[in-house]
């Protein structure tokens, strides 16, 4: 899976990462000719990302980062390599939005990209792709087990991977087709056939074999799916740290155990969570799960659209004035942040009316999730003073939450 040469007539090798399968041009030419071959309705996506080889037959290689036209079609995911492109060695190993790729055959590769919003939505596409081919391969072998045994008769070349079971016959000296390949025939034909009647990934989805993920999942469209206003995570989280007191010290300040967490976090991305399994027992956990959900909200719980507004509101002079800006700029947002904001500062305002016992008053709260709610979409210079009105919005939301949620 280097990067290949190749003629007018052939295409780079093509591996498999995860299910996905890869292949590498180098010519431009070449790949805009393939590129016209391919049928529009089964581009997944495409776009400009960078990307370098880790690992390759098990051993590590020295990466070696460059700009790639990356495009993922019918399950194929295509890195082309601008010949001109300059390379920037190991120096983006240190950025954030990394995405690794590995595959069964020792092969890794990283992808990355500035803006992180993009690579989340390749995340959800690449991780969307191989849950579907996953369940294509399992429920095609349900439906047909002999279709699916593994074996090379009638194909020397290797080029078809899984073929049906052939009986043992020999192959006669006349002219003539041979048994063999005869059968052999039948057996692409049906393949070919049960392919093009695969399902779209909404359909699958539809029918429940593919769960979307919790975490990483815009709010809306997390709501959508659950056909709520509040995600279900949510209101599992909150209900389960108040059934156990919210007397806790230091709640929602004290972290938990992180490996615990991301246990956590998987089942809620794969499978239904149950809360008051003993696994979960420690309330700390649960916070912090809860946390780690708003932080990785592509989108803050205060959209990027409102967070201007919010800095303006909060800088006004005028006390009252103030508190009725802030009161109109949260019944103007969405439905989906609308109601999970109230379910969540009830919850918080509730916790801060036990500080005595949790030592977790009005400020702490604010300190502790300012930052996490509400943020600029892109960082500026003036990172120390917005975490100041950050903290600032979400105290005065929390004081006057009564008024603002009435």
């Amino acid at each position: 899976m280097s990067d290949y040469s190749s003629d007018s007539s052939s295409t780079g090798p093509e591996t498999q990462l995860n299910g996905v399968g890869f292949r590498a041009w180098r010519d431009p030419y070449h790949l805009t000719w393939r590129w016209l071959r391919c049928s529009v309705h089964n581009l997944e996506k495409a776009g400009i990302l960078n990307k370098t080889k880790v690992s390759e037959n098990g051993k590590k290689v020295r990466k070696n980062w460059c700009q790639s036209w990356t495009v993922l079609h019918g399950g194929i995911l295509t890195f082309h390599k601008d010949p001109k492109s300059t390379t920037s060695g190991a120096s983006k190993s240190s950025k954030k939005n990394v995405l690794e790729l590995k595959g069964k055959s020792g092969v890794e590769f990283l992808i990355q990209y500035d803006n992180e919003g993009i690579i989340h939505d390749w995340n959800k596409v690449l991780g969307d792709t191989i849950r579907q081919l996953e369940y294509q391969e399992h429920h095609s072998e349900e439906e047909d087990p002999d279709l699916f045994e593994k074996t090379s008769i009638g194909d020397p070349g290797g080029t078809l991977e899984k073929t049906r079971r052939v009986p043992s016959v020999s192959r006669p000296g006349s002219s003539g087709a041979a048994p063999e390949d005869m059968d052999h025939k039948k057996v692409r034909n049906k393949l070919i056939k049960f392919l093009m009647k695969r399902p779209t990934l909404q359909s699958v989805k539809d029918k429940g074999y593919i769960r979307d993920s919790v975490f990483g999942c815009h709010l809306a469209t997390l709501c959508a799916q659950e056909r709520t206003t509040v995600p279900r995570f949510v209101e599992k989280c909150i209900r389960a740290v108040e059934n156990r007191g919210l007397d806790i010290d230091g709640i929602y300040r004290v972290s938990g155990n992180l490996a615990v967490i991301q246990k956590l976090r998987y089942k809620a991305d794969h499978e239904e969570l149950d809360l008051e399994d003993g696994q979960w027992e420690d309330v700390h956990v649960i916070t912090g799960a809860l946390k780690l959900f708003f932080r990785e909200l592509p989108e803050p719980l205060f959209p990027y659209s409102h967070f201007n507004s919010f800095i303006a509101a909060i800088r006004s002079v005028d006390y009252v004035s103030k508190v009725s800006y802030m009161r109109e700029l949260v019944k103007s947002l969405p439905l989906p942040n609308h109601d999970t904001m109230l379910l969540l500062f009830g919850h918080l305002h509730r916790v801060i009316e036990c500080g005595e016992d949790n030592r977790m008053s009005l400020q702490n709260v604010a300190i502790v999730l300012g930052p996490t709610l509400l943020r600029p979409e892109t960082d500026s210079v003036n990172i120390a003073v917005n975490m100041v009105y950050q903290n600032q919005i979400v105290e005065l939301i929390l004081k006057e939450y009564q008024h603002i949620f009435s």
